[in-house]
């Protein structure tokens, strides 16, 4: 089973991007983030004829989580994160599809920091933190996936002395993510490559991309059963090279068959 998360930086306005990449790379499911348009505008019969069923949560302008399968249905579980029922914004859906758990969100930017953004971004951590012990205690197959907006070390950003006081890579916010792998999650992308440079996001400014002046901050966090499942895992990095692409690359893992 292959399973995907990208950011697509505007669902509709990326559209023959997503679907071109969708049909190279032909992953089993799909996480997307930042659809920025309201539910009744998802483009879900494009997304049909590629030959995928679509589970979203839209919002206008902003946000909006998807997941997409061609691999079986979607059983919805939940579309917000516990904790917080005046949090209207939508980061988050969770699904059962092929027997596994799937979590896709989006977790806060928390810019400017300090400030009320970034106090929300690490409420929203510790929900999500919450959350995630109560999966994992569950003992069930479980992937917790998308954009987290955090870069864990200094050697998944560029120049990480230009990014200490940035929400994505002040200590509060490593520490958050620091924490919530070590419920005993497994980070796919290292635990493969544990000493690679290895981007998922490039600005579009100042030929980011060229450069390879990027971040990684779209992780795969694998439980246990998942975990001893993984055999491949990468980012599709020349997506971020077409014209019209969103500022994230797509990011997938391989499991072996049961």
């Amino acid at each position: 089973m292959k399973i995907a998360t990208y950011n697509v930086n505007g669902v509709n306005g990326r559209l023959p991007v997503l679907l071109r990449w969708l049909n190279e790379a032909a992953p089993d499911v799909v996480c997307l983030q930042e659809l920025k348009a309201p539910q009744e505008n998802f483009p879900e019969k494009a997304i049909l004829d590629a030959g995928y069923t679509a589970l979203w949560h839209g919002q206008k302008s902003w946000n909006g989580v998807a997941i997409l399968s061609r691999i079986g249905d979607i059983q919805e579980v939940r579309r917000a994160l516990p904790g917080d029922p005046e949090d209207i914004h939508s980061r988050y859906i969770e699904a059962l599809v092929g027997g596994i758990t799937i979590g896709c969100l989006y977790l806060p930017n928390g810019n400017p920091a300090p400030g009320p953004k970034f106090d929300y971004k690490l409420r929203w951590f510790e929900r999500l933190t919450l959350h995630a012990a109560a999966l994992f205690a569950t003992g069930a197959p479980v992937v917790l996936t998308g954009d987290y907006n955090v870069m864990p070390t200094e050697l998944d950003v560029y120049k990480p002395e230009r990014w200490v006081d940035d929400a994505l890579f002040r200590p509060e916010t490593r520490l958050a993510f620091k924490t919530l792998v070590e419920q005993g999650w497994t980070d796919a992308i290292r635990k493969l490559y544990p000493n690679e440079v290895i981007y998922t996001f490039w600005d579009y400014f100042r030929n980011a991309y060229s450069r390879n002046a990027g971040l990684r901050i779209d992780h795969f966090l694998l439980s246990p059963h998942v975990n001893d499942r993984l055999v491949a895992a990468g980012v599709d990095r020349h997506v971020r090279g077409w014209e019209k692409s969103s500022d994230h690359a797509p990011v997938w893992i391989t499991l072996a068959d049961k």
